[in-house]
């Protein structure tokens, strides 16, 4: 499959499957290093971020919202082509829509719109696969992103906007970042517990959180800030400093080694990747 991905101009899109990139990296649980980056860039696009601000959950029941919204999606990309769940996904934003600020309609399904939501998981499979795992060859993530046209197309939502090919998925990605997101009061809210830390889970006893929060706190914030893109933090007005950033490379680069992947390559299914990977390696 490599092999294809160094050509790229013999195929359009690549399997999913037991020996795709995607599958073994996108429901790995050392995801969780990267915090919520996907989800905060995404509501830097301004009509996504609206549509999550008039029709979501997500500032009443943050977790219920990451809960009802990340199982369909993996079970699009660990089902099979036949039998997955991107249609349903794609009907949960067909009456997301209303007006922008300044006026301007907005609607979940337009094509730029859907796209970039899909966009930030596929750069997050990038991201965390060459930052947390193993620096990943140019014929990696051209795999990487071939496999995850298949993952879009699974979907049943038009096209017409995804990249050809990683190259020009990286100048879309650029475009995007320097021209196009803002800091949206969703993706603000979003971060807000880098600067005031979490509140007190529900089901959380105040006296255990009181005891926990001086730990998780800072361990949130640093993942989080640290995971962003420079030009996502400096929008969001996050701090950051030279010193942190380094910590920051270092703790990456220590996930990196051969010692913690060889470590990592001998736990358990269970421990190493989340139910829905589990499910599609298991069938096959």
């Amino acid at each position: 499959m490599t092999e294809l991905a160094e050509n790229p101009q013999q195929v359009d899109a690549l399997p999913l499957g037991p020996e795709s990139l995607v599958w073994k990296y996108f429901g790995d649980n050392r995801m969780y290093l990267i915090g919520p980056r996907p989800a905060v860039l995404q509501n830097m696009l301004a009509e996504l971020g609206q549509g999550v601000l008039d029709h979501s959950v997500f500032f009443s029941d943050t977790a219920a919202r990451v809960k009802r919204s990340l199982p369909p999606i993996f079970m699009t990309v660990y089902g099979s082509d036949d039998d997955n769940r991107g249609i349903q996904v794609r009907d949960f934003h067909k009456d997301i829509k209303g007006d922008m600020p300044d006026g301007q309609r907005y609607h979940a399904l337009d094509p730029e719109t859907y796209f970039w939501a899909h966009a930030t998981f596929v750069e997050q499979v990038l991201y965390f696969a060459d930052t947390f795992v193993k620096r990943l060859t140019e014929a990696e993530k051209e795999q990487i992103y071939l496999e995850s046209k298949t993952w879009y197309r699974r979907y049943g939502v038009s096209d017409r906007v995804m990249p050809a090919d990683y190259a020009e998925f990286q100048r879309y990605w650029d475009r995007m970042m320097d021209e196009i997101v803002v800091a949206h009061p969703t993706a603000k809210y979003g971060v807000g517990y880098v600067t005031k830390g979490f509140p007190c889970p529900k089901g959380v006893p105040p006296l255990a959180w009181k005891l926990i929060a001086p730990l998780f706190n800072p361990m949130a914030a640093f993942l989080t800030t640290g995971g962003m893109p420079p030009r996502g933090r400096d929008l969001l007005g996050l701090p950051w400093s030279d010193r942190k950033e380094k910590a920051y490379q270092a703790f990456a680069a220590l996930w990196r080694t051969k010692p913690v992947n060889w470590a990592w390559d001998r736990l358990p299914m269970s421990v190493r990747y989340n139910t829905f990977a589990q499910q599609g390696y298991a069938r096959g």
